[in-house]
């Protein structure tokens, strides 16, 4: 380690998670960490495996099958999955915020009925909402849902859906309303692929990063659904359901961008102190002390804001939609910062993709992106000035 520096949330439990954590993303992801690549996914023992060891949803109450812990455990996983410099096992898309946005939307009933399944690893979840033409602007979604007797009849085309290919289940963002309802129209609906022959994956998107997370376009043609399936219950809800949601994967976004960007400069003050040139390491170089000690500052910055927001968490105070923002764009943009300048510390040694600072580098540009662009987000944040 750089430092010393211990989050204040920290406890003797979450240290046992950690040690967990750690074990199960060195054992069961890190060896195989290039092949899920090659394959753009997973293997479904590895995501049963966490479902065992009670990694996945460890936040969602226990009477729907979850550990019923707090949002700290999940940020020592998060943390974890950092340090060795993995994006292949799905934990904020397929752990943490799909079944997030699930619990956070969804009845009673319906989370008894398909939580459980997801918790121990059994079944896999997915969110669909953005589409060719409407990303963070989810007010402007053209996927339609008629209702036709006991159920609802789906189509359109949602693109960028993380786990689209491998998840048993996804949660389908919909126009209940008429055209130009905007916000008011829109409703969530539970789609069980097996079930669903009107549910088609159109292709696999190749990607600069995050290969092994199975990025999917999606067709929906006629594609009906029991309207017990609707989430929650009522039509005319689901923009109100996400923006709810979405607060918690933003956060998330930054928790990742910080953490990333820690294992950086851990990697690059490693590589400069036993890098040999002109007679002396890298390390010896003024420059290099300076860029590592301007990046260790930003994001000791970053992390103690971070650390502000989940201690607030823990002591039960609501997570504050403007704070994830804040921390999402700033995490995304210092990981994205931090991880180039350190990459430029190693050279061309930087620049293949056997060297862990690489992959860093790759995985991080669409943290920029995701959770609603940073740009939007600074607009959304100004309007509160």
């Amino acid at each position: 380690m750089t430092t010393t520096y211990r989050s204040p949330w920290m406890t003797e439990e979450l240290d046992m998670l950690r040690q967990t954590a750690r074990r199960f993303f060195e054992e069961e992801v890190a060896p195989h960490a290039e092949r899920f690549r090659r394959q753009h996914h997973v293997d479904r023992e590895v995501w049963e495996k966490a479902g065992e060891l009670g990694l996945l949803c460890m936040s969602i109450p226990e009477e729907y099958g979850g550990m019923g812990a707090s949002f700290a455990h999940e940020v020592v996983v998060m943390e974890e999955q950092a340090r060795i410099c993995d994006t292949t096992f799905g934990f904020i898309p397929g752990a943490l915020n799909s079944p997030g946005f699930f619990h956070g939307t969804a009845t009673h009933e319906q989370l008894l009925r398909w939580m459980p399944d997801i918790a121990r690893g059994k079944k896999m979840i997915a969110v669909a909402i953005t589409e060719p033409d409407a990303g963070t602007d989810v007010k402007a979604l053209r996927t339609t849902a008629r209702r036709d007797g006991d159920e609802y009849v789906l189509n359109g085309n949602k693109i960028f859906c993380t786990l689209g290919d491998q998840a048993d289940m996804v949660l389908v963002a919909a126009r209940t309303g008429e055209a130009g309802s905007g916000a008011k129209g829109l409703s969530l609906f539970m789609v069980e692929k097996d079930k669903c022959p009107g549910f088609k994956v159109a292709k696999i998107i190749d990607k600069i990063g995050q290969n092994a997370l199975n990025t999917a376009e999606i067709f929906l043609e006629d594609a009906r659904v029991p309207a017990e399936n609707l989430i929650g219950g009522v039509e005319g809800k689901g923009f109100f359901q996400l923006m709810d949601v979405f607060t918690r994967e933003r956060l998330s976004i930054g928790i990742v961008g910080i953490a990333c960007a820690e294992r950086a400069i851990e990697l690059t003050v490693e590589h400069a102190k036993n890098r040999k040139m002109l007679g002396q390491t890298l390390w010896d170089f003024q420059n290099t002390k300076f860029v590592l000690a301007e990046c260790l500052t930003e994001a000791r910055i970053g992390r103690v804001f971070i650390d502000n927001i989940v201690n607030d968490m823990v002591d039960g105070k609501p997570l504050q939609p403007n704070d994830a923002m804040m921390a999402k764009w700033w995490g995304s943009h210092k990981q994205c910062e931090i991880i180039d300048r350190c990459l430029q510390l190693f050279g061309g040694y930087g620049y293949c993709t056997e060297y862990p600072i690489a992959q860093l580098y790759m995985d991080a540009r669409v943290a920029k992106i995701y959770g609603g662009s940073n740009e939007t987000l600074k607009d959304v944040i100004a309007r509160s000035m």
